[in-house]
């Protein structure tokens, strides 16, 4: 097939959810980026000439073996893999065998979607599916999409963040024959032109989308209406892409089957609780080297993320607040031992301040002018609309960049007040997520994506799904050995008084774990 091309393309229609939420808008266009200011010019100034303090906005991943970057943008600059081929744009390809050592320190830590891997290479489940992928690209998701070219599928991938993209493990898939398109620091425009490339190229029509925030989704709708309305299926991971996908079907546009990954048993609890428990201490440490004893923290949002977040800061001796508008989560805080209060009421005593909502300007100019000096800000939410920063970039603020995803933002008073990442998800930005948590996720998409592709015509219409239950256990079952657990088997008598089978689901959809 040519290049695919947007004329005549039609909106399609769709089987319309109920949802009583009010439409969100949120999008990588609206989120602070380096290009965009307000009103004039924001003054910016390196700390020093060292080489930490100028590769805060494109340096290589947090490992540090890519942190000096040539001044070209990859897609000025031809590269070839050893294979020949240059359908590819990554920072340098020549790192690539620092990537697949990444890798392979990932893959001893991924039990889970390894194991699928060797149980379903023989049967090829994926063999003809040809599928667009827009994640965070790492060592841990390049585990997933190697496992996923094993089971037969041709990919695509650009990264779904601008700043989270490992760049030798970028070039270990471009060198081994994967077109990716991605680099740690892409500008705006770099970060649709990628995702673009996934969509459009020669003898490639895609039927299938692996989505994490659902930009990929949001490009073939508006750009490519006639290509999405002959995908077979979409796998969404994270709740901004879901709620994009809510209003897909809202407005009839949704003309295709969807799973709803995020909102899993496996991937909340584990993903977004015991994932984020450890790495926001990690992103922190290595960022700004605190001490958390006796830290006053508020974490805005008490779902499994904010959880997490509460739960490891105040083992590390900080005095936790939470801000929410649940009042079911709010009771769970309270419950667990945490003061509920509103932002306004501790931001000028707090000592750092974590978004965890998904939600957008959860934290304000207003706010961030009344916190007091060398306070921390930080987002752990997928979206980067969570913190204004945008209001930051104004005359009266200078930036000041103090080591790679660190800068000083600093009033006219002297005042200054730390952010992270600028306001992206700092765990991915400024740190690393354990491989073992992502290898649950990771086979957690998988199964997705088989099952989708292989669902006989009728079984899903277009609509959005929640990931079956039994796949959940099967999922939790590949990575219950790396602990060496044994379960328990149930009795007939046991299974039939219990109402159950013995090879399980063991527990009914509504059964809140």
């Amino acid at each position: 097939m040519a290049a695919l091309t947007t004329d005549g393309a039609n909106v399609m229609d769709g089987t319309k959810m109920t949802m009583t939420s009010k439409e969100l808008h949120i999008s990588r266009t609206e989120s602070p980026g380096p290009a965009k200011m307000v009103g004039a010019k924001k003054k910016y100034r390196s700390r020093s000439a060292s080489a930490s303090s100028l590769d805060s906005a494109s340096s290589g991943s947090y490992t540090g073996s890519s942190s000096e970057e040539d001044d070209a943008s990859p897609r000025e600059v031809i590269q070839k893999n050893s294979a020949g081929s240059s359908d590819f744009c990554v920072r340098k390809i020549v790192q690539h065998s620092y990537g697949r050592r990444e890798i392979e320190i990932a893959e001893q830590e991924m039990p889970g979607i390894m194991a699928l891997r060797h149980k379903a290479k023989e049967d090829k489940p994926l063999k003809g599916a040809k599928i667009v992928v827009c994640t965070h690209i790492n060592a841990q998701t390049a585990v997933l999409v190697e496992t996923l070219v094993t089971l037969g599928a041709q990919v695509r991938w650009a990264a779904c963040n601008i700043y989270s993209t490992q760049n030798e493990v970028a070039a270990a898939l471009a060198e081994a024959g994967i077109p990716v398109f991605a680099w740690r620091g892409e500008n705006e425009e770099d970060f649709w032109w990628c995702i673009d490339k996934t969509i459009s190229a020669e003898s490639w029509q895609p039927n299938m989308i692996l989505d994490d925030g659902g930009d990929a989704t949001h490009v073939m709708v508006k750009k490519y209406p006639a290509v999405f309305k002959l995908m077979r299926g979409i796998v969404e991971e994270s709740v901004t892409g879901v709620h994009r996908l809510y209003q897909l079907s809202q407005s009839n546009k949704l003309s295709v089957p969807a799973m709803n990954v995020n909102d899993s048993v496996i991937k909340t609890k584990y993903d977004n609780l015991y994932s984020c428990r450890e790495s926001i201490l990690d992103s922190l440490k290595r960022t700004t080297d605190i001490m958390f004893g006796g830290k006053q923290v508020v974490v805005c949002g008490y779902g499994q993320v904010g959880k997490g977040c509460c739960q490891s800061l105040k083992n590390m001796g900080c005095v936790v607040f939470v801000t929410e508008i649940d009042p079911i989560c709010a009771l769970q805080a309270c419950m667990d031992g945490f003061q509920v209060v509103k932002l306004s009421e501790v931001v000028q005593k707090v000592d750092i301040v974590i978004t965890a909502t998904g939600n957008k300007n959860v934290v304000t100019r207003d706010n961030m002018d009344k916190m007091k000096n060398g306070c921390i800000v930080c987002n752990m939410g997928h979206s980067n609309t969570e913190i204004d920063v945008l209001s930051l970039k104004t005359a009266d603020l200078t930036w000041e960049k103090v080591r790679s995803q660190v800068d000083h933002v600093i009033w006219p008073s002297g005042k200054r007040m730390v952010l992270l990442a600028e306001g992206r998800r700092v765990n991915l930005s400024c740190s690393s997520v354990p491989s073992f948590v992502v290898s649950i996720t990771a086979a957690t998409q998988a199964l997705a994506l088989i099952e989708l592709f292989n669902a006989p015509s009728g079984r899903y219409k277009a609509d959005v799904y929640l990931m079956p239950k039994l796949m959940d256990e099967f999922v939790s079952s590949l990575h219950i050995s790396a602990f060496e657990a044994h379960l328990t088997e149930l009795s007939e008598e046991q299974a039939k008084y219990m109402g159950l089978s013995k090879t399980g689901p063991f527990k009914p959809n509504y059964y809140r774990y």
